[in-house]
């Protein structure tokens, strides 16, 4: 798989747009996820924040329902509160860049990313950075150091009952 392509992000909505698409990418296979994103863009009213972050719960019982998207309840209500996140965190800093380069480091902001935002792991904070062009360690240096935690947990099976 070759390197995701890089944005420049301009609207608290561009985030969101990246980050929802490190959300729905967790444990399924980012082929799937881009088949259908034209759908998920339609769907979550072109990922403008605003508009995402005041979905109601009949909204998301809607979206549930929308063949056009993977239909992961807790994924959907997780973009509608990273929508309201993101919203906050432009609110309080001027913008969502200055946010995250509030950090002191990539492993600090990796951190309070995954504070902040549901459904959100190292892997999708990883490529979340480095589709927003912000600073990210080489991928084969952030794949050694995290990649075999990431192994181990793959190929860990459970016993049969």
């Amino acid at each position: 798989m070759e390197a995701p392509e890089q944005i420049t992000a301009k609207s608290a909505g561009d985030y969101l747009e990246v980050l929802t698409k490190a959300v729905f990418q967790a444990g399924i296979s980012w082929r799937v996820i881009a088949a259908k994103w034209d759908g998920f863009r339609e769907a979550f009213r072109g990922f403008d924040a605003e508009k995402v972050a005041n979905l109601t719960p009949k909204d998301v019982d809607r979206l549930v329902e929308d063949t056009r998207i993977v239909r992961n309840r807790s994924k959907i209500q997780a973009t509608v509160d990273n929508a309201e996140t993101l919203l906050a965190l432009e609110e309080e800093f001027g913008s969502v860049k200055k946010y995250l380069r509030s950090h002191a480091d990539f492993d600090a902001t990796v951190k309070d990313l995954r504070a902040r935002f549901k459904w959100l792991g190292d892997s999708g904070a990883y490529y979340f950075l480095h589709v927003v062009k912000e600073p990210v360690p080489p991928h084969d240096e952030w794949m050694a150091s995290h990649g075999a935690a990431m192994r181990t947990r793959s190929t860990t099976r459970r016993p049969k009952a």
